[in-house]
């Protein structure tokens, strides 16, 4: 293997390109935007303070990532949960709607609890954790199709599996919330199979869903966008590759002897092999010649539905009143928030997420509506609030060039369809992404890993 495309520099690309040329590859990139690092993101809230305004959070199970990490001399910093969480979830343990929660002389509109469990029927939210526990425990995380009853199990979507199984109105209220949370995804756009898949997955509804040991314990210092920035300077200046931004690509043709890579300014780049490195619903849409692979997403196939808000703050004046800043709400935009002040930094960042089916409302209002919304909001969960002095929105359901995040969803029939094919290279084109990698899918390590697998692929067929 002498040379490759690589179609974009996001972390699952450039693991691919970089993990190429150090092996002796000619290697060129081509990105559609302006800048690196694909579904990261990072924004400066003050002189030299930056936070995420995409993926940020990692655990200790995501060991290529933290490989990463050390080898590009970076560093993590933990994420901050000391103190006490609200919610407002407006609903009562009796399942109605009004005040009280059991006694405390605390409606549930605006309830203070210590740690993240909410004030809801503990038993009833058992139930659904019960429920979800045992659907993924039955995953072939390795090949979900081949899981014992994946075609029923990909034909309900979640939201009718939660009609059928979750009876108490506690469930039923924080289940959508617990599927925006940990996968971008209101419970109508994905199958049952696809849910337990992520969940699996990533290891697991307990790593997943928790900060301290968990999948969200630390955030890298200095922003995500740092992995990806370095990344690139490595392949450009170490190993020679090429990187070109604002190249869109439009087709990748192939023939006996190698691939034609185009991009919409005209420009056509040859090579041994390509490298498509893109979120499905953008992979699909390039123009791979007249024998196509086989679909990358189908006609069920979503958008991750996340809005991400960083709202800046002059300190984390909350940390002052013995709370966290991290909350759960029934209603929008914000539904949930945590706290991302940067370390070592003055300001405070509280950082909301709006998923699910309130990210495509939320979506659709003007600049203005949006902040006033989200500070309004932010100000009654956190009475103490003043008034930010930063503001910043990152709307990745609208993004032409990632079409949704954390991941793409996967719909009724999806997986028995996309499955089997998900990574098998059409001739000279291979396949990178997190939505490649059924390790940690939808999570920066599996982008990684996908990174790494294409790497062996291109390198043990050219041997």
């Amino acid at each position: 293997m002498r040379s490759a495309v690589v179609v974009g520099a996001g972390a699952a690309g450039l693991t691919a390109a970089e993990g190429l040329a150090a092996r002796g590859v000619d290697v060129t990139v081509l990105e559609a935007r302006e800048r690196v690092g694909g579904r990261t993101h990072g924004i400066e809230v003050a002189p030299g303070a930056w936070v995420d305004a995409g993926a940020a959070y990692l655990g200790a199970r995501h060991t290529a990532l933290l490989d990463l990490i050390k080898e590009l001399d970076l560093r993590t910093t933990p994420t901050t949960m000391l103190g006490a969480s609200r919610f407002a979830l407006g609903i009562n343990e009796a399942g109605e709607d009004g005040t009280g929660d059991g006694g405390s002389g605390e409606t549930c509109e605006h309830a203070t609890r210590d740690g993240r469990f909410p004030p809801l029927n503990a038993v009833a939210l058992g139930d659904l954790f019960d429920h979800l526990a045992e659907l993924t425990a039955a995953i072939r995380p390795e090949a979900p199709w081949l899981t014992p009853d994946a075609e029923r199990l990909d034909t309900v979507t979640a939201a009718e599996w939660a009609e059928q199984y979750l009876t108490h109105p506690h469930a039923r209220l924080f289940f959508p919330l617990f599927l925006g949370e940990m996968m971008a995804a209101d419970p109508a756009d994905v199958s049952v199979l696809h849910m337990a898949f992520y969940l699996r997955s990533g290891g697991g509804l307990r790593y997943l869903n928790a900060f301290e040991g968990g999948a969200q314990q630390d955030r890298i210092a200095g922003g995500a966008h740092l992995l990806c920035e370095r990344l690139a300077a490595r392949l450009t200046g170490r190993h020679r590759g090429t990187l070109r931004l604002g190249e869109a690509v439009r087709s990748v043709e192939q023939d006996a002897d190698g691939v034609t890579v185009r991009t919409g300014r005209g420009t056509a780049y040859r090579a041994d092999a390509a490298v498509v490195a893109l979120p499905p619903l953008l992979a699909d849409a390039l123009d791979l010649g007249p024998e196509p692979p086989a679909r990358r997403a189908g006609a069920h196939t979503g958008r991750g539905c996340a809005v991400k808000v960083n709202l800046v703050y002059p300190s984390p004046v909350w940390r002052e009143h013995g709370l966290s800043g991290w909350s759960v709400n029934a209603q929008g935009p914000l539904l949930s928030t945590v706290d991302d002040s940067p370390a070592g930094s003055a300001v405070g960042v509280l950082t909301g997420f709006v998923t699910g089916a309130e990210a495509h409302r939320y979506g659709a209002l003007g600049p203005r509506e949006q902040r006033a919304a989200a500070v309004a909001q932010a100000a009654r969960l956190f009475p103490m609030l003043p008034e930010p002095v930063g503001f910043h929105l990152t709307d990745w359901v609208g993004d032409p060039y990632s079409k949704g995040c954390y991941a793409a969803l996967f719909g009724p029939g999806d997986w028995l369809r996309l499955g089997p094919a998900l990574t098998a290279p059409h001739g000279r084109v291979h396949w990178a992404g997190t939505e490649t990698s059924t390790e940690f899918f939808g999570l920066l390590e599996g982008a990684i890993r996908s990174g790494h697998r294409v790497v062996a692929e291109i390198l043990d067929g050219a041997a």
